[in-house]
């Protein structure tokens, strides 16, 4: 599992996720009794992606090997084949959906792609949320009247962050929705494009701190990777590199 976040404010576009690559082995107990663990593989995996001829990111998450390959060179092969039938940001969500489920149609895999594109002489932004086995790529930063909307989409281990953010709801006696917690509003319409890192990286950073003191598989951890998009173009704000 993994947690990947895609923060859109008016100065532009944060995507961040974390490292870490969790896998479930199969053993052998007593009489040959097989039983299943969880465990941690590495903290070393990359999850956040520049395509830096169009400046465009993808971040995934979800099954992390496939085919006994990592996910990054399943993206880099997808760029090889594909770079020269890549025009913008809006074409590359159903291209890289449909390059996978040629040979992976059920799996658990899914991605923020998102990268500005000119519309006459502004550059607009796009988000998307694509998820393979279920044939999805959805644009998120559009209100339905068209207007480009602003907030933050996150995918994978989403639970913790998801119930400090939004609402809390329930059912009451007659079955409608009830809010339980309703926190504080964010106004992301107001966000610079530094309080849109540290939001992504509070997520991140939130969620696998949580994690340590909860009985559960911790499978969100490692360095923070951080891709800032902006009409100008795009940087590195955070990035694992290699080293002895």
């Amino acid at each position: 599992m993994s947690l990947v976040v895609s923060t859109y404010v008016p100065e532009g576009i944060v995507m961040a996720s974390d490292s870490r690559q969790s896998i479930t082995i199969e053993r052998k107990g007593q009489a040959d009794k097989s039983f299943k663990v969880e465990t941690v593989n590495s903290d070393n995996v990359m999850k956040t992606f520049l395509v830096e001829e169009h400046s465009i990111g993808i971040s995934t998450f979800g099954v992390d090997l496939l085919d006994g390959a990592p996910m990054s060179s399943h993206i880099e092969r997808f760029l090889e084949e594909e770079s020269t039938n890549l025009e913008s940001v809006a074409s590359m969500p159903d291209k890289l959906v449909a390059y996978l489920r040629k040979s992976f149609p059920n799996v658990d895999v899914g991605f923020h792609i998102c990268g500005y594109m000119k519309t006459g002489k502004v550059s607009v932004p796009h988000v998307y949320h694509c998820h393979v086995s279920q044939n999805i790529v959805e644009r998120k930063n559009v209100k339905p009247d068209g207007a480009i909307a602003y907030g933050a989409l996150w995918s994978g281990q989403i639970d913790i962050i998801t119930s400090i953010v939004n609402p809390v709801m329930a059912k009451d006696a007659s079955g409608a929705d009830k809010v339980l917690r309703a926190p504080a509003p964010i106004l992301w319409n107001a966000m610079t494009i530094q309080d849109a890192i540290d939001f992504s990286v509070y997520a991140i950073w939130t969620t696998i701190k949580t994690m340590r003191f909860q009985a559960r598989p911790k499978n969100v951890g490692g360095p923070i990777d951080i891709l800032v998009l902006t009409p100008h173009g795009a940087r590195w704000i955070g990035k694992k590199e290699l080293h002895a």
